[in-house]
């Protein structure tokens, strides 16, 4: 039955619609759009999100992302608001409804509710002569010109316009109160943007005991014990009062093979390299991983302020941590 069925073509036509219908939110910015954002500004308490049906999935989707671009934020579904859960809207608080056709009975409902606590209510409709946009301090119009959907029910375009005004008003909001990545980082401690950008070199270095070092004084054959219980893959090497003075690798090794040195006479002093690259324990751990990517090296030494060892961390290491 669907095996001369053009697939891409239906995909192409839905795509197409989904666009224009975003295309035409540029034309129907307004005033009431500063007005929205400026309610949300000026809001003391919390942004709420309200709507019915697919509405609400969209109006449970824009409260998280403004919860995450720096404007507190829920969202209550319509129908349990009317069962008690309007106790969680203040009139200290902002209202963003959502509803298409501006006249769903659950939405309607609570706006005298809303009304009477004199919390400001922003609607996103595609109807702007509704009782919902009529009711609003600020509208924010989504009409669009037809579904993607064939049949005209399923809404598609118009919750497509619904989502890119509520991305539109989150980003307006984000870049009018500064809001900058590590503010979203402290959102998302969790993920991978939250650890690159908190997660700093003295939350994953190794310390303490856990440190390779060696004397200048050292032996090779002993030094390599060192390097071989700390595993890291390197050991730095210290004078007597403990200052480091340079560092000694596995590719260092590799090199000091090919050069035949007779591993129990020779001190680790004689081998290793002086000229070695160092971090400090306030760095973030992403920046200490961009240097070991542009020196091409696996294992970073962390120094205080006094050029003394104080930890130690290589490429495994920041990979444990999630900073890779």
């Amino acid at each position: 039955m669907t095996e001369h069925f053009n697939f891409i073509d239906s995909a192409r036509r839905t795509i197409s619609l989904e666009r224009d219908a975003v295309d035409a939110l540029l034309q129907q910015l307004d005033g009431d759009f500063t007005r929205a954002c400026e309610l949300s500004l000026n809001c003391s308490g919390r942004v709420i999100v309200t709507g019915m049906g697919k509405s609400g999935h969209i109006g449970n989707k824009i409260a998280a992302t403004l919860a995450s671009t720096g404007t507190p934020s829920f969202f209550v579904h319509p129908g349990e608001a009317s069962h008690g859960d309007l106790g969680m809207i203040t009139r200290q608080d902002v209202v963003i409804a959502l509803s298409n056709s501006g006249e769903t009975s659950e939405v309607v409902s609570i706006l005298p509710l809303i009304k009477r606590m004199n919390a400001p209510l922003i609607s996103i409709t595609g109807n702007p002569k509704s009782t919902l946009s009529r009711s609003a301090d600020a509208n924010l119009n989504v009409a669009i010109a037809v579904e993607a959907c064939p049949l005209g029910l399923a809404p598609t375009s118009s919750t497509t316009a619904a989502l890119v005004m509520g991305d539109a008003l989150a980003i307006s909001l984000l870049e009018a109160r500064g809001f900058s990545a590590e503010d979203f980082a402290f959102s998302h401690p969790g993920g991978s943007l939250g650890r690159r950008l908190l997660l700093k070199v003295s939350d994953i270095m190794h310390t303490g005991n856990d440190i390779p070092q060696v004397s200048t004084e050292t032996k090779l054959h002993q030094a390599l014990l060192e390097v071989t219980r700390k595993r890291l893959g390197m050991t730095a090497v210290i004078n007597d009062n403990g200052i480091l003075l340079g560092i000694f690798t596995d590719g260092d090794l590799r090199r000091t093979l090919d050069h035949d040195v007779d591993m129990k006479n020779t001190t680790i002093a004689e081998v290793m390299t002086t000229d070695c690259t160092t971090i400090n324990a306030d760095m973030l751990a992403a920046e200490a991983l961009q240097i070991m990517q542009d020196k091409q090296i696996n294992a970073l030494i962390v120094l205080d302020q006094e050029q003394r060892p104080v930890g130690a961390l290589n490429m495994h290491d920041m990979l444990q941590a999630g900073v890779i």
